[in-house]
């Protein structure tokens, strides 16, 4: 069996990306330069020597004192090489790079920890990851919500009630010719638009549900459970958290249910399991 398209240009960049990750992991701080050689220096040298080169070099090719653009580059390279070895933590890392090229993975890593790690905000950090993970939850429930609509639409029960509906709007006449058939599909759609799927575990995605603005309403939530007496709605809000009920569902039962659940105070632990026993119970009996 021939290999699909996706198979044949998936392999040759896996090998692209491997061949770019295994290179010298030294030419990750002064390229294909030794920063050593770039100074004039040997590997034993001490900070001072260092930056006594880094000050000699820096004067003969700094572009003030030198326009030629070959010169500029050299001092850039020299800038480079001097903020690697005159940290101690970073000509550390470099000198056991040199030492160790076959670690390319580790080396690399402790690279970008060193030069990038500390620059990044913790905050920034935070705010990105909830929104990426926001974004990947909206985009899951959204296609896992579609999936059950397009599940149910294709029920004898779901076809019946779209019957229903369109007699209900046509007074009872339906028009089976062959010439209105994209009218009829045109219907189809306008009437399926108006029938409200609710479906358990599968509910229309709410903004309200995603980490981000839970995240951000963390406070509130944390203040409303310390509060009592409970409001009405501080009250169906800790109901519906226990039951794991998202908002449109909740929405959709009839009130006299939600009352008797907010009587039985199901935030609190016992309560909770008493009811989820009780409706064992109920479904063993059913059954």
């Amino acid at each position: 069996m021939a290999p699909s398209a996706a198979t044949r240009w998936c392999v040759p960049t896996l090998i692209l990306v491997v061949c770019l990750l295994i290179q010298p992991s030294i030419s990750i701080y002064c390229e294909e330069d030794d920063c050593y050689d770039l100074l004039g220096v040997s590997q034993t040298a001490n900070a001072s020597e260092i930056k006594k080169a880094y000050y000699k070099l820096s004067l003969k090719h700094h572009p003030d004192k030198n326009p030629d653009p070959e010169s500029k580059k050299l001092f850039v390279k020299v800038a480079n090489a001097y903020e690697i070895l005159k940290d101690e933590a970073t000509r550390e890392q470099y000198d056991y790079a040199i030492a160790h090229p076959e670690e390319v993975f580790y080396n690399t890593a402790r690279y970008y920890h060193a030069y990038y790690g500390h620059k990044t905000d913790t905050r920034a950090v935070l705010v990105g990851l909830l929104l990426l993970l926001s974004g990947f939850q909206y985009l899951n429930q959204w296609t896992r919500y579609n999936q059950a609509i397009d599940m149910v639409k294709k029920t004898p029960a779901y076809k019946n009630k779209l019957k229903a509906l369109e007699l209900e709007r046509t007074g009872g006449v339906t028009n089976k010719k062959k010439g209105n058939k994209q009218t009829n599909k045109k219907m189809e759609e306008d009437f399926s638009k108006e029938l409200d799927l609710q479906i358990k575990g599968a509910e229309k995605p709410s903004v309200w549900e995603l980490l981000c603005i839970r995240f951000i309403l963390l406070p509130y939530t944390v203040g409303k459970v310390k509060r009592a007496p409970y409001s009405w709605e501080d009250a169906s809000y800790l109901t519906r958290r226990s039951l794991g009920v998202s908002f449109d569902s909740w929405r959709n039962i009839d009130e006299s249910t939600k009352e008797d659940l907010l009587q039985r105070r199901l935030w609190e632990r016992p309560n909770l399991e008493s009811y989820l026993a009780e409706m064992r119970k109920e479904s063993k009996r059913r059954r």
